[in-house]
């Protein structure tokens, strides 16, 4: 494959004949599928989905994140050339890949969206296939950790954001995007001991036990003595890594709900990420872009580029 199949190839979404392999369809055309993957709802064969959940309903600050998959998608038509940089291996060449589309709901009945979030993801997991969820704001999380605990028991999470997300809120029965892992944790779908959270840099007095490596921690020890640590909390237990985009200093995320200075850089997440290679990673997802608060698009652009290492360890997971 060359730039020349560029001349012929279009709209790979829905004319790809393969489920693997790269795109050199014009980054600036075409439907933008996420890196150009076929868009299907048939699972049958299927290593790994990447799905979308336009929703946003519970932001603190600023709205949007309904709009994150649709950037994100666009974002990630500058990666479907090529194997994605530094891996051994390439994750589109050696897996099938599908764009599985977005989560349907009614916007107007947001009692009814945890549940059925849930069985969307469930879908996904009876097929043993492996789920990569474009968000939508950061409660999406806790749907889909139900269906994941459903399948693998207690999960071990792997939380990078700027807020731990664990403020108490007893209620099930709200969605908010601060207080779902209190509920994951709560009700027994998170093990808070083989779980945890980096890049912290907002005041919670409890954590609920699982382990925290603050933003400031981070700069200080570098990518791979966190990178040790992390690897020494979760073990070979089967993780769910979940990747707030504002765990990204604003200079590098802009666009997103709630900013807060002090945070990773771009080089040091990329790095994590990577280094997190070997981890019993099951799914995982990136929340919190909001485009209409990043009109460069570079927050879109650094959420396609977690997506894609989020395929990457799944795949270097699926290669042991």
């Amino acid at each position: 494959m060359g730039l020349e199949d560029a001349k012929n190839q279009v709209d790979q979404a829905f004319t790809r004949e393969s489920l693997r392999g790269g795109s050199f369809e014009n980054t600036f055309g075409g439907a933008t599928s996420f890196l150009r993957r076929r868009y299907t709802k048939d699972l049958t064969g299927v290593d790994i989905a990447v799905t979308g959940v336009p929703f946003d309903q519970a932001v603190t600050n600023r709205p949007g994140t309904r709009l994150g998959p649709r950037a994100i998608r666009e974002a990630s038509t500058l990666q479907a050339f090529d194997p994605p940089y530094g891996w051994p291996f390439d994750v589109m060449a050696d897996f099938d890949i599908i764009d599985y589309g977005d989560l349907a709901f009614d916007y107007a009945n947001v009692p009814a969206f945890p549940d059925r979030l849930t069985d969307h993801i469930r879908t996904i997991l009876a097929a043993n296939v492996a789920p990569v969820t474009l968000g939508g704001d950061h409660y999406i999380s806790f749907p889909i950790l139900k269906a994941m605990a459903e399948k693998h028991g207690p999960m071990s999470l792997v939380h990078f954001d700027a807020h731990s997300d664990t403020w108490q809120d007893d209620d099930m029965s709200r969605v908010d995007h601060g207080t779902m892992f209190y509920k994951a944790v709560k009700t027994g779908i998170v093990d808070p001991s083989r779980s945890i959270q980096v890049g912290i840099r907002t005041f919670n007095e409890d954590p609920l036990g699982v382990c925290t490596i603050d933003a400031p921690s981070v700069h200080k020890m570098g990518a791979e003595e966190v990178v040790n640590q992390i690897k020494a909390v979760v073990k070979d237990h089967p993780v769910y890594l979940t990747f707030d985009i504002d765990a990204l200093d604003p200079a590098y995320a802009p666009g997103t709900g709630t900013p807060v200075w002090g945070g990773l850089t771009s080089a040091q997440a990329a790095a994590m990420l990577r280094g997190l290679a070997g981890i019993n990673i099951v799914g995982g997802d990136v929340v919190e872009v909001s485009p209409p608060f990043d009109t460069t698009g570079a927050t879109a652009i650094a959420g396609a580029h977690v997506a894609v290492e989020l395929l990457s360890l799944l795949g270097w997971n699926m290669r042991k």
